[in-house]
């Protein structure tokens, strides 16, 4: 297997300071008109989009008609944005394409490294190569200081249609189908595959390498530890169907009053 410090060593010799956009002079960065953010020349920025004062559009960046870039946002590198989409104050975009009509509320960072890390052989912590991206698609709206990492083995995908909270952590390689919901507090670990019509109450946990079927419900502050093949209603830590989790509720309320 090759050593992931030399694969990550490799990649950044190849491309120096292409994320962070440090090395480029601020003579190549301009003020919008309608707004007054800067942007690099080489961004391609529609005429009708606004970049409020504060907010940067960095270098080969796509930026489409009547997007709304709040300030103190930083638009990365080679980011794309779709029309119709808005963007709250103090957002974090980095390796990563937003759809049509989304919403990215304030705080947001969507794009950044995934939590991932090995032990070699000699004991050290190594850093895990993140080199892919993080894909949101259109008419998705996305709650203040939700994080959305980027990919290692596969794009991070957010469907269509998808609905995410406040406080949301969604980690490398996720992918959620379409028109899900995830309330407040919700934690997927990473490479997790959620179906379609998916809905997570708040603080819903989910651990590595799970899936998801299409059409399941999650009660609040429940645990997925293993997959969920059949569509319904669940529950519990770990997670049960919905009336087999209750019966266990019953039976520990009953246990203890009568002890």
């Amino acid at each position: 297997m090759p050593n992931p410090r030399s694969i990550l060593n490799s990649f950044r010799s190849r491309h120096p300071r292409l994320e962070d956009g440090a090395g480029l002079s601020h003579q190549e960065f301009q003020r919008w008109q309608n707004g007054g953010g800067q942007f690099h020349k080489s961004a391609c920025i529609d005429p009708t989009a606004l970049i409020e004062t504060g907010a940067i559009v960095h270098p080969k960046s796509v930026v489409g008609a009547y997007v709304h870039i709040g300030s103190g946002t930083v638009i990365g590198p080679s980011v794309t944005i779709g029309q119709l989409t808005k963007i709250g104050y103090n957002v974090a975009l980095s390796n990563c394409s937003i759809g049509d009509s989304c919403v990215i509320h304030n705080g947001v960072c969507i794009g950044q490294d995934g939590f991932g890390f090995l032990v070699d052989e000699k004991g050290d912590i190594v850093k895990r190569p993140q080199l892919l991206d993080a894909r949101v698609g259109n008419h998705v709206e996305i709650g203040a200081n939700t994080c959305i990492d980027r990919g290692s083995w596969r794009d991070t995908v957010i469907g269509d249609h998808s609905k995410i909270d406040n406080l949301v952590q969604v980690g490398h390689n996720v992918v959620v189908g379409k028109s899900c919901m995830l309330c407040g507090q919700v934690g997927i670990a990473g490479s997790v595959t959620i179906g379609d019509y998916v809905t997570f109450g708040g603080r819903v946990a989910v651990r590595d390498h799970v899936s998801i079927v299409s059409k399941v419900r999650l009660a609040a502050t429940s645990c997925v530890t293993k997959d969920i093949k059949e569509p319904g209603d669940y529950g519990g830590f770990p997670a049960v169907p919905i009336h087999e989790w209750r019966r266990q509720v019953a039976s520990q309320s009953w246990a203890s009053k009568k002890n």
